[in-house]
């Protein structure tokens, strides 16, 4: 079994990430004019919203360096305008392309779905993103709202830090979906430690699986199969 820990390779001389090739291979190629939304641009809903050939009205959205990113998901925001102004909750989604984030449970509206010709549907309360100018990261000295910024610590880290009271903010923690931490794991006694992962055990050879196996167990063989010819 391997281990939880993300493995690295080594492809055309360079160290990349397993997840990141995974995720660069599942990349997903929209139109230019297209316009995301909360779903993932390969489900249904997604597609029925963005039709072949359906000009939609353009979205502006501000542009944000990924690297000047400062919301993650499992983070703690207060909303700063809105109908749950004052309130605070958990980030489940991020969405870059649109600069919106989702909180749990609040800014939800209310619909029906699975609505028929004799049934009402199912009333059901979801949550509407919200920009991220209309939130603010809570900072966990105080549990007030405080604009954030990216510094480097003597360590060389980068962190967030707090421009109110110069505290770091630091990182949520983050279940994967098979419900493990990455930070938190621990290898058991079945697990494959990194190190072994990344030994190379394999030595090419140009002999034949029947000349290998009979070099390790010490039998001599010398005989050699008559030559043949395809003509």
């Amino acid at each position: 079994m391997v281990s939880a820990a993300t493995c690295d390779i080594d492809i055309n001389r360079g160290t990349m990430r397993l997840t990141a090739l995974l995720s660069m291979a599942a990349r997903v190629v929209v139109p230019k004019d297209y316009r995301f939304g909360t779903n993932r641009p390969w489900t249904v809903a997604a597609k029925r919203l963005n039709p072949p050939g359906k000009k939609r009205r353009k979205v502006f959205v501000e542009p944000i360096a990924p690297e000047d990113w400062s919301v993650l998901r499992g983070d703690m925001v207060e909303i700063l305008t809105g109908k749950d102004k004052g309130k605070q909750g958990k980030v489940v989604q991020v969405f870059r392309h649109r600069n919106w984030v989702i909180l749990e449970g609040l800014n939800t509206h209310h619909r029906y779905i699975g609505k028929t010709g004799d049934y009402r549907g199912t009333y059901i309360a979801s949550e509407a993103p919200l920009l991220l100018r209309d939130i603010a990261l809570i900072d966990p000295s105080d549990r007030k709202p405080t604009d954030v910024q990216w510094k480097f610590t003597e360590e060389g880290d980068r962190v967030r830090v707090s421009l109110r009271t110069g505290r770091i903010i630091p990182k949520p923690v983050v279940e994967r979906r098979d419900g493990i931490v990455p930070q938190q794991w621990k290898d058991g006694p079945k697990d494959t430690s990194p190190e072994d992962t990344l030994e190379k055990t394999y030595v090419p050879s140009l002999k034949t699986l029947e000349e290998e196996v009979m070099e390790k167990l010490g039998i001599q063989e010398n005989r050699r199969p008559r030559r043949s010819y395809w003509y």
